[in-house]
């Protein structure tokens, strides 16, 4: 298992990105602000059509981390 913040696990970086999507989708229902202004810069990073590039660092990012044991 490895895990990137102190909320996030997981054995495969598609289930942290899954797990993550999902936090992301329960704060801003909430209205936490600093989710909202996260999610606003993912929309940009959609229009820019830089977001597979993002998704890309953050996957060699998840997968250069030791395992927890």
């Amino acid at each position: 298992m490895k895990t990137m913040t102190c909320k996030q696990h997981a054995e495969t970086f598609k289930e942290m990105a899954k797990l993550s999507k999902q936090q992301g989708m329960e704060m801003f229902q909430k209205g936490d602000e600093e989710h909202i202004k996260v999610m606003s810069k993912m929309k940009e990073l959609m229009k820019s059509g830089k977001m597979q590039e993002w998704f890309e660092s953050k996957k060699k990012e998840f997968n250069s981390l030791p395992d927890n044991k």
